[in-house]
């Protein structure tokens, strides 16, 4: 299942297609145009952005590519169903292959921000419904029939007054010499074979019978083995080193220092080579390493958010949406409300820590491993690096989890240079305590949260964020607000709240800082949604009919709609432990309603979640309930299991016994339901995520009065 560097032929013998396999792809001129079809060996030399998916050999077998990187989210099964429904084709007998990181052949190739379907569907239909008609027109040539006479059904053409079949391998060849036709009919959804329906991953008889590979699975002939002491205060230079005890551990081959790149900071390191695993990490043990970290922040957890808490008090920030003037309004108020909420950083704590393997060859390099962004790899390697970006490949592996980390390109650079010096094809493996304690990190954010109610009604809100800035890493300009301010946040309240603000306090720490699942919204959702909570409850109004109020939206008032009738919410009582959020991001909304109460002992335990999204057009219905029970699982880990605390410049937290993944037998019972409609596809793989916390905290405060503004927080100790 590995992609190869290979040429289009040998690739062609290496799977089985014949040197006549019809290739079909699409190119995009300017800003991503109707799709056009490349044909045979055009396909391998045409001179514009070209995207291959789909290859027919003349046996009739097809090959489909998975551009996009597969780390549990279900890429591997949602692309692969796309094209064969609009291609005819059985998914059950298609042959999937990564496609390597090319932005040439595929453009983006980032996976992240729940882009995956929503951002190629419309695409990728067309392309495969394009192929289908091609393989139509070269049956009704050769019939010397009408093609409207002919339908394509699992990988044949059947001429439907004959009953006549030729499988798309006796058509290929003529086909390939088809014009592309320049519209093409698309289904309708009521009828889909494969789309919208629940079908069994085809990844997973692979995880389960042991033949995917992962990263850490890749083995080349020669490969040496390497592991890393990197600075733990994250920044800093090696002083010295004295690796005579390492150098006397069977194994061991060199030691020598690296330097890779942390957005703009190099961040240094010893490697130690050897001929295995066990041999590195031994050395490393052994290895003695003098740091200079003079000049450099050593940062604290509480300085950090004492900090926060001060510039929330004192500085109104950067604007970042503003809507009437609350000011004036909440500055005439007694009674106003006037809270903080704080999230806390967290590590990405993947099952799968971060690995590569990397092959150094002079003037190419050639790259295997869980890389979320195989485009930006190559780019990033070609520039640090200087060799051509056509020689630069980048081979993705299965993931063990990502969630944003193995989209950042430390590790990737970091083996490419190990691999130059040591003259060989090296695998780096972090451990579980490189990953955990090096970085980059979802940040920490504060909230202040102003508002006041009049007559049952919202007069006026402000947001204030206080937290470091993603971009600002990235090299975006500092004096522009964060772009992710108003992440989560249902838009359609702007709809009905008369004044309201959202304003970004910069705040710097020389902590590395990176995406983590549903990015800002998984913090800006606990603070808003708790924050329009406590509004409601200061308006004496129902939660949840105090949404639908401010969320007059149609789709929306058919999700809180549904999300009432699921979770019994009218048929509640007061005081029972049920608390509602409904969040937006990606395109998609998503409301959650849970269900808390007392054990015998008195400590909080959850009952039951139900959650209800409204993602627009889907693929399958299974991968969409498994990403929102997934995401409510990843959220109540990090409201009321784990977080990093940083003392004196180092991370405290660096393996699972401080930094807790929630248990199975802590899970509650999920009910996942989704919203039927045929609207634009919005993301999956996220937005399930934010709406979970201010739920939980809403039902815990409606069960005890207690409102929880800081997070984590003990469930056994509330």
């Amino acid at each position: 299942m590995e992609p190869k560097d290979i040429s289009r032929r040998k690739f062609i013998r290496a799977t089985g297609l014949s040197a006549t396999a019809l290739t079909l792809g699409f190119y995009f001129s300017g800003e991503s145009k109707a799709s056009t079809i490349i044909k045979g060996e055009d396909a391998e030399n045409y001179g514009v952005s070209l995207n291959s998916w789909i290859h027919i050999d003349t046996n009739g077998k097809v090959t489909i590519v998975c551009h996009r990187a597969e780390m549990g989210q279900g890429a591997y099964q949602a692309i692969p169903q796309m094209i064969a429904e609009e291609l005819e084709v059985n998914l059950n007998e298609v042959n999937i292959i990564f496609g390597k990181g090319d932005t040439v052949k595929y453009g983006n190739q980032i996976t992240g921000g729940s882009s995956t379907v929503r951002g190629t569907y419309k695409n990728l239909l067309k392309l495969s419904a394009s192929a289908r008609e091609m393989l139509v027109a070269a049956a009704a040539a050769k019939w010397s029939v009408q093609a409207a006479e002919c339908f394509a059904e699992s990988g044949h053409v059947t001429h439907r007054p004959s009953g006549k079949k030729m499988h798309y391998g006796e058509l290929v060849v003529d086909a390939s010499k088809l014009e592309a036709p320049k519209n093409v009919q698309l289904k309708k959804v009521e009828d889909y074979k494969l789309i919208r329906k629940p079908l069994p991953r085809q990844d997973t008889p692979l995880k389960t019978n042991g033949t995917a590979v992962f990263g850490i699975d890749k083995k080349l002939p020669g490969m040496l083995y390497a592991v890393v002491e990197r600075n733990p205060r994250l920044r800093g230079k090696v002083k010295s080193y004295d690796d005579s005890a390492t150098l006397k551990i069977p194994g061991v081959k060199k030691v020598f220092k690296v330097t890779m790149k942390v957005f703009d900071t190099d961040r240094e390191g010893v490697v130690v080579l050897a001929d295995s695993t066990w041999a590195a990490m031994q050395g490393r043990k052994a290895l003695k390493v003098v740091w200079d970290d003079a000049g450099f922040e050593y940062v604290n957890t509480e300085e950090i958010y004492k900090k926060m808490k001060a510039d929330l008090q004192s500085k109104d920030g950067l604007s970042a949406k503003k809507q009437g003037d609350p000011d004036p309004v909440l500055a005439q108020q007694k009674n106003k409300l006037d809270v903080i909420y704080e999230t806390p950083y967290q590590a990405h704590a993947c099952m799968e820590p971060l690995n590569c393997v990397a092959h150094h060859k002079g003037d190419s390099i050639e790259i295997w491993g869980p890389i979320q962004a195989p485009d930006w790899v190559q780019g990033d390697i070609s520039q640090k690096m200087g060799i051509k970006k056509e020689n630069v490949h980048v081979n993705m592996t299965f993931l063990g989890g990502g969630f944003g980390r193995k989209a950042f390109l430390d590790y990737t650079h970091e083996a490419c240079l190990i691999s130059k010096e040591a003259g060989a094809p090296v695998q780096v493996i972090w451990t579980r305590e490189d990953d955990m304690t090096q970085g980059p990190f979802r940040p920490g954010v504060s909230y202040r949260a102003e508002g006041a109610v009049n007559n049952g009604e919202i007069s006026a809100v402000k947001f204030r964020l206080c937290g470091q800035n993603i971009g600002h890493w990235m090299g975006s300009k500092k004096d522009v607000p964060n772009d992710s301010v108003l992440e989560g946040f249902q838009p359609h309240y702007f709809d009905n709240i008369k004044n309201i603000s959202f304003s970004d306090i910069p705040f710097e720490t020389p902590i590395p800082i990176m995406w983590w699942r549903s990015v800002y919204a998984s913090t800006n959702g606990f603070a808003y949604e708790s924050f329009m909570d406590e509004l409601a409850i200061a308006a004496g109004k129902d939660p949840l009919a105090f949404r639908k109020q401010y969320l007059k939206n149609e789709r929306c008032q058919k999700l809180l709609e549904k999300v009432e009738q699921v979770s019994g919410w009218k048929s509640r009582k007061p005081k029972q432990g049920y608390g509602v959020a409904i969040t937006e991001c990606f395109n998609s909304s998503v409301a959650q309603v849970v269900k808390v109460s007392k054990d015998a002992t008195g400590k909080i335990k959850i009952d039951k979640v139900w959650a209800v999204i409204d993602c627009g057009w889907y693929v399958n219905s299974d991968t969409v309930r498994a990403q929102v029970e997934g995401s409510i699982v990843m959220a109540l880990g990090a409201a009321t299991n784990h977080e990093i605390h940083f003392k004196d410049g180092l991370a405290v937290e660096k393996n699972f016994t401080t930094y807790r993944m929630p248990r199975i037998n802590e899970i509650p019972p999920i009910e996942v339901f989704i919203m039927d409609n045929n609207e634009d596809a919005g993301g999956v793989g996220e937005p399930g995520l934010p709406p979970f916390t201010p739920a939980l905290t809403n039902a815990i405060f409606d069960l005890t009065g207690k409102r929880i503004r800081k997070l984590p927080f003990d469930l056994a100790k509330v």
